[in-house]
């Protein structure tokens, strides 16, 4: 984005892929980029591209999303769950954190929280085009964050049918003119409550996750992989346990939603992982809401919270071609989830 006199922000024109980058080809690469600044330094910019990525006419394998609401304990449908789509997108996504004129080192980048609007239903059988950009460079009391924002339309329309901020944290990275917050000053102390649910996910949660994901980051894969890269043992995928909470909150979320999740300890494999899920009605007695928080059931210490809301003003019939809708992307993550 960019200001022209007069204050009117312009879009830059989005950098049009033929297909969806490959994760393992990102993941070289970003590797190679890091030992480049290793060696040569680096840069000193606090500016983000303006260019977003865009792929257009993406099409959804049907045996992949039905492995996947396997996994996730989906009900199998033609609608493609929220977080296959942030999935789908998030090749995309990583591309624009793999550039050079990123100014943030894309490994080691700490998944803190997302946010998800899905305003209307995607069916498997649709061509879809995704967009991604990043935005939104600020301080962080451990380093600098940014936002990554995903969006998905139906092939040739403007309309916005689902739209993904994931806020990233480089811990340790200090831009210069953007200033450090103040001091946090902790949490209220979590009491873990009676939970709904128990999941026990074996060693190989991580493997069976990039299966249908294609995220293969190696801390997820195995011990001797996550080890390599400085974990004690391998983790979960936090989008994994997002999704899942998801799924568990059922078909009682209805086609438009919203659904958020602040991650704040990562799961390490094995491990037993409690659910609580509180749901909330309106007026009516129709379902309006559902919060969930995840902790460990030994130790008691939280994993990560959550909700899932009705998506008010925002459904098939309200969003105008080229209209974004709501677009609030403020999310608090405070520690550590996963390393990208």
């Amino acid at each position: 984005m960019r200001t022209e006199p007069g204050r009117r922000v312009v879009a830059a024109q989005p950098l049009i892929l033929g297909e969806m980058p490959s994760l393992s080809k990102l993941y070289i690469n970003a590797a190679a980029q890091a030992a480049r600044r290793r060696l040569l330094g680096t840069g000193d910019s606090s500016q983000l591209p303006e260019e977003s990525h865009e792929v257009r006419g993406v099409s959804v394998d049907v045996e992949n999303l039905t492995a996947y609401q396997h996994l996730l304990g989906e009900t199998a449908s033609d609608v493609l769950p929220a977080g296959f789509i942030h999935a789908l997108a998030f090749p995309l996504a990583m591309s624009v954190m793999n550039r050079d004129d990123f100014p943030l080192p894309l490994l080691g980048m700490i998944h803190l929280g997302n946010r998800v609007e899905q305003r209307v239903p995607l069916l498997f059988t649709e061509a879809l085009d995704i967009t991604a950009r990043v935005e939104n460079l600020r301080g962080h009391r451990s380093g600098t964050q940014v936002d990554v924002v995903a969006e998905v339309r139906r092939s040739g329309s403007n309309a916005v049918c689902w739209l993904g901020v994931s806020t990233y944290l480089a811990k340790g990275i200090f831009l210069p003119g953007i200033d450090k917050p103040t001091a946090h000053h902790g949490k209220p102390e979590f009491r873990a409550p009676d939970p709904t649910a128990l999941w026990q996910l074996g060693v190989d949660a991580g493997r069976a996750y990039a299966a249908v994901s294609g995220d293969f980051n190696p801390i997820h894969l195995s011990v001797l992989s996550a080890k390599a890269l400085g974990m004690r043992r391998s983790i979960a995928h936090g989008m994994y346990l997002a999704s899942r909470a998801l799924a568990d909150v059922g078909p009682a979320r209805s086609d438009s939603f919203t659904w958020e999740v602040v991650f704040e300890a990562p799961v390490f494999l094995p491990a037993r992982v409690a659910l609580d899920i509180t749901t909330g009605q309106d007026g009516t007695g129709s379902w309006h809401r559902s919060d969930f928080v995840a902790w460990n059931p030994r130790s008691g210490r939280r994993h990560f919270t959550g909700s899932v809301a009705a998506l008010e003003g925002v459904a098939a019939g309200n969003t105008k071609e080229g209209e974004a809708g709501p677009t609030d992307t403020a999310l608090t993550g405070l520690v550590q989830e996963e390393r990208v």
